[in-house]
C-alpha cells in the first residue's frame, strides 16, 4: 500500500470523552446533575463537549427525578453526582427508577485513584478509608455497577448501557476524578449474544393461546407499564383492532394504550374504579394482559379479580398461559404472531361512559374534585405530556381520559411525594416543543419546589396546577384509625409568589370557583406560549377527593371492620 493511502493514526479519546461519545450515540443530548469537587473533571470535559448540554439542578433529588422524567420519554437518560454526599442524595430517584423500569445511567465522580488506593480519610466519605461502600449500596438499587478506568472503559460503559436498555433499569458508573482525562486503552468491545425468542416455545405458546381464543368470544385486553417501557404500544393497538376486543389499561400503565382508540374502555381498577370496566374485564372468559405488574396499586388493594386459568400474561421475555409457562419468548415476537393468527371477536364492542366526560358545578360554586377533573379533561390537547404527582391527584387524574398521543408520567409504583415537579422539568427538557402540564399537591410541591427555579432558569413553559387543600389529604384518607392528625398539616405558602422569589417571571393566579378556574385555564393557555404558568387551586374542604379515593377509603374501613 502506498504510504499516502495508509490511515492516519488517531489518538484514543480520554475516558471522559469516550463516556460522552457513548451517551451521544444513544441519542442523549442533555445530562442532568449537581456539581461537586469530585466530579469537576467530568463537568469540565462535558462543558467543552459538542452535542450534550449539562442541566444543573438545585439538588440531587431533583436531578434524579428530572432524569427519570427525561428517560421515560427518550428511553434512556443520564445524570452526574459527586461521590458520597451527592450519590446518597440520589438514592431515592434511583430506587424509583428501578421500581418503575426507567433506564438511566448514574455517573459518579470519585476521589483520586491514588487516594482511594491509599485508603485516605477523605471528605464526603465515612472517614474509614472505604471508597467502595456507596457503590455497594447502589448494587441493591441498580441492575449493574462498575468502577470505570481507562483500561476497562470500553467494556464497562458499553455493558452498562446495554444492560440499562435491556432490563429497563438504572445502572451505576463510578469514575475517579484523575482518570477522566486519561486516554482509554482501546481493546474493543466484545460482542454479546442478544437474547432472542426460542421458536419452539413461541409456537407452543401460540397454539395454546389459539385454543383458548377459539373456545370463546368473550376476550378482553389489558395493557400495563411494561408494554409502554418496551415499546409495544403500536403493536398492542393493532392487536386490539385485529381481535376486535375491548381494551383497558391498568393504573401504572396509563397512556400505554391510546385512550382515544375506539376499543378503549378505561382504566381497570377493581372495586375502586369504573364499575362498567370492572364488569367487562371480570366477566371475560379470557384476559390478555401485556406487560402487567401485579402490585397493590394495579390490583386496587387486591379488589381486582383476574382468574389465573383465564389469563394470558405476556411479559417482556416470557408468557404464562393459564398455569403453563413459556420461557424465552419475547413479547414483541409473541404480539406480532398474535396479530397474524387470524382470530377475531364477533359482535359490536361494549359501550362505556367515562367518569369525567360531562362538566359539573355552577360557575359561582367553589371548585371541588367533581368539578375540576372534567375541566382538566376538556383542556387537554393531543400530544400533551401530563405529569401527575402521587396522592390525591394521582387517583383522580387516572380516571381522566387522555387525548390522542398524550404521554402520562406518574410514579404510581414507588410513590415518592415530590417526584412530579422535577419529573415535569425533565419532560420539558426532553420535549421542548410539546406542552407539559403538571398536577401536584401543595404538600408534594414543598418537597422539591426548588426545581421551579430550574424550570425558570432553563426557559421551560409548563402549566402548573397546585392543589392547595390544607395538608396531606391523601394521608388523611389512608389513615382510617385516627382523624385530625396534626402531622398531616403543613405550612401555607404563597405559591403564586414563588416565581418572583426564584428571580423569574410567570403567569400566576389563585382560583376558588369554577368560573375562576375556567378563566385561569383560558388565560394560561395563551400565556404558556411565552412563560411558565402557575394556577393555585384553593379548596377549603380538606377531605374533598375524587371518587376513586373515596372508594379506596371505604374499602380500607371495611377491611378494618372485618378484623374486629
Amino acid at each position: 500500500m502506498d504510504k499516502m493511502q495508509q490511515p492516519i493514526p488517531t489518538h484514543p479519546p480520554t475516558l471522559g470523552q469516550y463516556l460522552f461519545d457513548s451517551l451521544k450515540a444513544e441519542g442523549i443530548t442533555e445530562v442532568f446533575g449537581v456539581p461537586g469537587d469530585y466530579n469537576f473533571t467530568l463537568l469540565d470535559t462535558l462543558e467543552q463537549y459538542d452535542g450534550i448540554c449539562f442541566i444543573n439542578a438545585r439538588n440531587e433529588l431533583g436531578a434524579g427525578y428530572a432524569t427519570d422524567g427525561y428517560g421515560r420519554l427518550h428511553g434512556l437518560s443520564a445524570f452526574i453526582t459527586t461521590f458520597g454526599v451527592g450519590e446518597m442524595s440520589a438514592c431515592n430517584p434511583i430506587a424509583g427508577a428501578n421500581s418503575e423500569y426507567v433506564p438511566l445511567i448514574h455517573i459518579v465522580g470519585a476521589p483520586k485513584s491514588m487516594d482511594q488506593q491509599a485508603h485516605k480519610l477523605a471528605h464526603h466519605s465515612l472517614l474509614d478509608g472505604d471508597f467502595d461502600v456507596f457503590r455497594q449500596v447502589s448494587t441493591h438499587l441498580c441492575a449493574y455497577t462498575a468502577i470505570v478506568t481507562p483500561e476497562n472503559a470500553e467494556q464497562e460503559i458499553s455493558a452498562a448501557i446495554r444492560i440499562a436498555k435491556q432490563k429497563r433499569k438504572p445502572v451505576y458508573l463510578m469514575v475517579a476524578m484523575d482518570l477522566v482525562t486519561k486516554p482509554i486503552v482501546q481493546r474493543g468491545v466484545p460482542e454479546v449474544t442478544k437474547v432472542t425468542t426460542y421458536k419452539p416455545a413461541l409456537e407452543a405458546a401460540i397454539q395454546h393461546i389459539t385454543r383458548l381464543l377459539n373456545g370463546t368470544n368473550n376476550v378482553v385486553l389489558l395493557s400495563d407499564m411494561l408494554s409502554l417501557r418496551y415499546g409495544l404500544r403500536d403493536s398492542v393497538h393493532q392487536l386490539a383492532s385485529n381481535f376486535n376486543v375491548p381494551a383497558a389499561s391498568l393504573m401504572m400503565g396509563k397512556s400505554s394504550f391510546d385512550e382515544q382508540h375506539p376499543n378503549y374502555i378505561g382504566v381497570y381498577g377493581g372495586a375502586l374504579g369504573s364499575e362498567q370496566v370492572r364488569t367487562i374485564v371480570e366477566s371475560a372468559d379470557c384476559v390478555i394482559a401485556i406487560g402487567m405488574i401485579w402490585n397493590d396499586t394495579n390490583s386496587a388493594k387486591e379488589t381486582a379479580m383476574l382468574h389465573q386459568l383465564r389469563l394470558i400474561d405476556i411479559q417482556p421475555e416470557f408468557v404464562r398461559v393459564g398455569e403453563s409457562m413459556y420461557e424465552q419468548v419475547m413479547a414483541a415476537d409473541l404480539v406480532a404472531a398474535l396479530n397474524t393468527c387470524g382470530w377475531t371477536r364477533s359482535g359490536a364492542l361494549p359501550q362505556v361512559s367515562f367518569p369525567y366526560d360531562e362538566l359539573s358545578g355552577e360557575p359561582e360554586q367553589p371548585i371541588r374534585a367533581a368539578s375540576y377533573y372534567p375541566r382538566f379533561q376538556r383542556m387537554l390537547k393531543d400530544k400533551d405530556i401530563v405529569v401527575v404527582e402521587t396522592g390525591t391527584f394521582g387517583y383522580g387524574m387516572s380516571q381522566v381520559r387522555l387525548p390522542a398521543g398524550a404521554e402520562y408520567i406518574s410514579q404510581q409504583g414507588w410513590q415518592s411525594i415530590g417526584y412530579a415537579t422535577p419529573a415535569a422539568f425533565g419532560a420539558c427538557i426532553a420535549e421542548p416543543d410539546r406542552r407539559v402540564l403538571l398536577f401536584t399537591g401543595e404538600g408534594s410541591l414543598q418537597v422539591t419546589v426548588q426545581e421551579i427555579s430550574t424550570m425558570l432558569d432553563n426557559g421551560c413553559r409548563p402549566i402548573l396546577f397546585i392543589l392547595n387543600n390544607s395538608g396531606y389529604t391523601i394521608e388523611k384518607y389512608l389513615n382510617i384509625k385516627t382523624s385530625n392528625q396534626q402531622y398531616n398539616e403543613i405550612p401555607n405558602w404563597h405559591y403564586t409568589q414563588l416565581a418572583e422569589a426564584f428571580g423569574g417571571k410567570a403567569f400566576t393566579v389563585e382560583v376558588r370557583t369554577n368560573q375562576e378556574l375556567d378563566e385561569a385555564i383560558s388565560a394560561a393557555e395563551q400565556a404558556q406560549t411565552s412563560q411558565l404558568c402557575m394556577i393555585e387551586m384553593i379548596v377549603t374542604d380538606s377531605m374533598d377527593a375524587p371518587d376513586y379515593l373515596i372508594r379506596l377509603r371505604k374499602h380500607l374501613e371495611e377491611q378494618e371492620r372485618l378484623k374486629e
